[in-house]
């Protein structure tokens, strides 16, 4: 087994054209290009074709996250503008959807939400002054303010409070903020962004950057799906900024794995189990990487042995660490009692929905318990999501892209994108 921890990021490089990174979307979701490879073959097809290429019976498991307008612009009483760009909740919250509920009620009293923030600007925001931005088109006007509490390694601490006090944050920031893209997608937000950055099917706030490979699907492929009993379902997986955090070590055990919150219900897993011997595809690396953790959660040592003594496992130690899957790989463990062990686990603690966050890191060395194939766009060099797809193809994933690159096929966010299936010789779901 290929050791991660020794992977030379270097070895990961590819020539990607600026010209061949989207800008735009096309002007329709389903007629972006779609590439199919399955046994070392390739083809090629277009979205609104998709559920031809998937067999009956699958499972589809898609990841409905909302993209968050995290985007917070405020203009200094000199003129210089700062850039808050939330990234996700303080520590103090259990989750993100909480977070996002959150209000400044009751009123009359200090009531502040706490946010891990990037701040662009910030050697002009001295320390204890107080921003302020009015939204006038709003009805009733909002008004937000905003306060360093504390400067980290990675990330400012930034307190958020507003008027009226009965709006949730998730409703301040449609109204004050800004659809964050992409970094390499090099222009500003636009009002097609506003819809066309979001899937169809997004459901629960919380991401900063959307899942891009659900953004090809229109609600007709998914009636199409459902006519050829393709099944669906969804997972949550909020994605963070880290998501384009570049890879700077020269080998991947220097390199530290961001840490992304996950929520599926005990429905969705059950599902899952019941459709382990049915090819479950992911719909995006993040649904990839939610239904595998999945499978680690259910294997901890500590949870199976809280099941079998009666005790309880610690919330915060029902995680995924970065390295914790290739730690545990040795030992023989089926899906379907890992995803027992979880739903068991479950009900003792009288759960109806698993909400925790994963640091998985899947490279090659990984092998997969779980995900038959996956739905993704084409990802950029020396990143963590090219390992994930070079884990699941092998060195195939070099044919991938240069057949994407030669045959003009339009790459990252915006860009057109790929069904890769797992070798029948690289099954682990023993």
């Amino acid at each position: 087994m290929t050791d991660p921890g020794t992977i030379s990021i270097q070895d990961y490089f590819y020539s990607l054209p600026e010209e061949r990174i989207a800008k735009y979307p096309l002007a329709e979701r389903d007629a972006s290009k779609l590439l199919i490879y399955k046994e070392g073959e390739i083809r090629e097809d277009v979205y609104k074709n998709i559920s031809y290429h998937i067999p009956t019976n699958s499972l589809l498991i898609f990841n409905n996250t909302k993209v968050v307008a995290a985007r917070l612009l405020f203009q200094k009483p000199t003129g210089g503008v700062i850039e808050i760009f939330c990234l996700e909740p303080h520590e103090q919250y259990p989750d993100i959807t909480t977070a996002m509920l959150q209000t400044c009620l009751p009123a009359g009293r200090e009531e502040k939400v706490l946010w891990k923030c990037l701040v662009g600007g910030a050697s002009k925001w001295k320390a204890g002054q107080v921003l302020e931005k009015k939204i006038s088109r709003a009805d009733p006007e909002i008004i937000l303010k905003a306060r360093t509490i504390e400067k980290r390694n990675d990330c400012f601490i930034i307190e958020l409070s507003w008027e009226p006090e009965f709006l949730s944050f998730a409703e301040i920031l449609q109204q004050a903020g800004a659809i964050p893209l992409p970094p390499y997608i090099k222009r500003s937000v636009e009002e097609l962004d506003t819809e066309r950055y979001q899937t169809v099917y997004a459901h629960i706030d919380g991401s900063v950057a959307a899942p891009t490979a659900g953004l090809h699907f229109t609600n007709d492929i998914l009636e199409k799906l459902k006519e050829k009993k393709i099944q669906t379902d969804f997972v949550t997986l909020h994605v963070g900024a880290g998501t384009f955090k570049p890879v700077k070590s020269e080998t991947m055990q220097d390199h530290e794995m961001h840490a992304e919150f996950i929520d599926v219900s005990a429905t969705t897993i059950k599902n899952i189990l019941d459709n382990l011997d049915n090819p479950i595809i992911a719909v995006g690396t993040t649904s990839l990487r939610t239904m595998e953790s999945l499978y680690w959660l259910g294997r901890k040592p500590e949870l199976r042995s809280g099941i079998m003594n009666g005790t309880g496992v610690p919330f915060s130690d029902l995680r995924v660490s970065q390295w914790e899957a290739y730690a545990l790989m040795k030992e023989k463990v089926t899906a379907k009692f890992a995803l027992e062990a979880l739903l068991e686990w479950m009900d003792k603690n009288k759960l109806e929905r698993l909400v925790t966050k994963t640091q998985i890191l899947i490279a090659p060395g990984y092998t997969f318990k779980i995900v038959k194939g996956l739905i993704t766009n084409f990802h950029q060099p020396q990143s963590t999501l090219l390992l994930l797809v070079a884990a699941l193809i092998g060195s195939d994933w070099r044919n991938v892209y240069d057949y994407a690159l030669q045959n003009d096929f339009r790459f990252l966010s915006y860009g057109d994108g790929s069904l890769l299936w797992l070798p029948s010789t690289s099954s682990g779901r023993d």
